[in-house]
């Protein structure tokens, strides 16, 4: 059995699951292969993504490849680019319809090995708090975090999350548009032309 079939066949957290307002039945997202270059390290996937059985497929999805500047073929091209979040599967809703985090169980039993599965990264983008604080051992906000990106590139990458609510954050913060994403683009063309090539 391969490790992405043992992550597909996990259940780990099927009572957590049950006992959320969702009351949904574990569906881990594996997204990798060994010989990746790039990892988007996430927090959690979402309804959708629960539903589709592939990351990213959301609204979220296609602002974070409008951010690198990725077609969707590349994106979802697993022999090269890696999704791997902080918990495979959807955490489910509270009482009040948000998002629960990612079970700290999930990271705890795969994380370590996925990792070390993909020896030849050159390239990870940390996707919100949960991945910075795994990948960059930091406790800062993600403001803070992403507003020193040039203190973890070219190797690592913070972003915000991309969801709605970044509108609002990349307005107060032009520089994430002006001066972070035209570097990461760059850097993370040549990655994928060097890959190519």
């Amino acid at each position: 059995m391969t490790l992405t079939d043992e992550i597909t066949s996990c259940r780990l957290c099927a009572g957590r699951f049950a006992a959320t307002a969702t009351a949904h039945q574990p569906r881990p997202v594996p997204w990798f292969r060994p010989g990746a270059r790039i990892l988007i390290a996430g927090q959690a996937p979402g309804m959708r993504v629960h539903a589709a059985g592939r990351p990213f497929a959301d609204a979220s999805g296609v602002r974070l490849r409008g951010w690198l500047g990725m077609t969707e073929a590349e994106f979802y091209d697993r022999d090269r680019v890696a999704v791997v979040p902080m918990a495979f599967c959807f955490p489910g809703y509270d009482a009040k319809g948000s998002d629960l985090p990612p079970p700290p169980l999930c990271a705890a039993t795969w994380h370590d090995r996925v990792m070390q599965a993909m020896p030849g990264l050159r390239m990870m983008l940390l996707v919100g708090a949960y991945s910075q604080r795994w990948h960059l051992k930091t406790r800062a906000s993600v403001t803070e975090t992403v507003s020193r990106w040039r203190d973890h590139a070219p190797s690592r990458w913070p972003l915000p999350h991309p969801s709605w609510r970044t509108t609002g954050w990349a307005r107060k913060n032009p520089w994430f548009e002006a001066e972070l994403l035209p570097e990461l683009r760059a850097h993370l063309r040549k990655v994928l032309d060097d890959d190519a090539a």
